[in-house]
């Protein structure tokens, strides 16, 4: 299995209900895609604000599909308006699940 997370920046002023409106939106576009497995968004208790999303995909060959994808490219533009950065991505590989 293949994970990704992503960490994004500050939402802007009054912008969460929007946020979270694209994040739902975009599971519906991203859960298409052969190889997707899940996509879920956590939101930070300790420390800094903030949200990250915790996307899992069968491998790393499928994941690249979609995240190559013109879908993609077409989510991510409506969600640079609502974000007061960049997000930041991490992509790991599972080597141990459940026993």
């Amino acid at each position: 299995m293949f994970i990704n997370t992503i960490e994004f920046p500050q939402i802007k002023t009054g912008k969460e209900a929007e946020f979270l409106a694209w994040f739902k939106w975009s599971n519906s576009v991203y859960k298409n895609f052969d190889g997707f497995i899940s996509r879920q968004l956590l939101m930070m208790t300790r420390g800094k604000e903030g949200f990250v999303a915790l996307v899992k995909h069968h491998n790393e060959k499928t994941f690249m599909a979609m995240h190559t994808s013109k879908e993609r490219a077409e989510a991510f533009a409506k969600l640079k308006p609502l974000l007061e950065g960049s997000v930041s991505a991490k992509f790991y590989e599972v080597i141990i699940d459940k026993e």
